[in-house]
């Protein structure tokens, strides 16, 4: 009976979850929060009307309709059968009624106002993603090497940083934009510079702001990361692989690194609402990406001067902005709730 008693027992540990893994716990508290759930779907959603925005949207965001500029959401688009033909992408499809309607209206050049909000999201997706990718690379291993070697090189390292945390963040960035900019206008074509005025003008003017973004964002990760590491490098597992004769490369690397880095992309996800409204900021005082690439920033400064009698060439792109980084946000709290045990079935 002892032994019927106790497989019973482990049968019902089982059933109740009990040999599930940290990640498996962490993937269920993460589903328990609804709100973090909604916003994973949304930002989903976001990211696959990005990617096939030519699926969703009747136009190309810079085709022009001069003669309906400002139109109304939902108002008729006059076109004749060769101009849908030629610039529709949903002509001789179920949904080739939508080429004749301005679903959130057109701005003042006359472009769809729908297409160019679609569009936008590539632009914000596109920073969120290379901000972040750049910040957590580049400040997990200066984090990771000032906190592993320690003494006098963590001090000089951390002192960079400090320094750097003095600088005021926007100002160096507009700062930065301005220069590239400057220098794109004059023609330099040569050199390394030359290269990547070229390779900014292939990308819509994206990568000088993916530069002045990336370019100051990861102190904060490589603090962060110089803290976990502080607390990991007298563990058990990294006295081992010393005792093995593992080399400081392989440790920092295949040890400690991977042990670190959840909490980094964690705080990191948290940080890409950030990195979104700082690029629809430059956008905004029009040292974003370079027309007629669609900006949410940009949409907001072409709109905001007529709110009052057209608000909806402010209100559609702001909408999607707030949208989006709330988005992120409710997903970033989520996941820090999920993953951190000490915060588990505190709400």
């Amino acid at each position: 009976m002892a032994v019927k008693d106790l497989s019973k027992v482990q049968e019902q540990e089982l059933q109740f979850g009990k040999g599930r893994s940290p990640f498996q716990d962490a993937v269920r508290e993460f589903r328990r929060n609804k709100i973090a759930v909604a916003g994973l779907i949304f930002v989903l959603i976001v990211v696959i009307m990005a990617i096939f925005a030519p699926v969703f949207t009747p136009y190309d965001y810079a085709q022009q309709n001069l003669s309906q500029s400002r139109a109304r959401p939902m108002t008729g688009y006059n076109i004749t059968t060769d101009y849908a033909e030629k610039y529709c992408h949903w002509y001789n499809t179920p949904l080739e009624w939508g080429c004749t309607i301005f679903f959130f209206g057109s701005d003042p050049l006359g472009r769809d106002l729908w297409s160019r909000v679609v569009y936008g999201a590539r632009v914000s997706l596109s920073v969120a993603l290379i901000a972040s990718t750049v910040s957590i690379i580049i400040g997990t291993v200066y984090g990771t090497i000032s906190g592993y070697v320690g003494g006098k090189v963590d001090d000089i390292m951390m002192r960079i940083v400090d320094f750097l945390y003095a600088i005021p963040l926007l100002p160096i960035i507009i700062l930065m934009t301005v220069y590239f900019k400057a220098l794109a206008r004059q023609g330099v074509t040569t050199g390394f510079m030359g290269t990547l005025i070229v390779l900014n003008k292939a990308t819509g003017g994206l990568l000088f702001v993916f530069i002045a973004i990336g370019a100051l964002n990861w102190i904060g990760m490589a603090r962060l990361a110089r803290g976990q590491v502080l607390s990991y490098k007298q563990k058990e597992f990294v006295e081992a692989a010393r005792a093995l004769g593992g080399t400081h490369t392989h440790i920092i690397f295949k040890h400690l690194i991977p042990n670190v880095l959840g909490p980094l992309l964690i705080a990191e996800s948290m940080a890409i609402p950030g990195y979104i409204f700082l690029e629809a900021a430059l956008s905004f005082i029009g040292l974003g990406v370079d027309p007629p690439t669609p900006s949410w920033g940009a949409m907001i400064n072409e709109g905001y001067a007529g709110f009052r009698s057209k608000p909806w060439l402010v209100l559609l792109p702001g909408s999607a902005l707030a949208l989006l980084t709330l988005a992120f946000n409710f997903m970033g709290d989520g996941l820090r709730d999920a993953f951190d045990t000490r915060l588990r079935g505190r709400k």
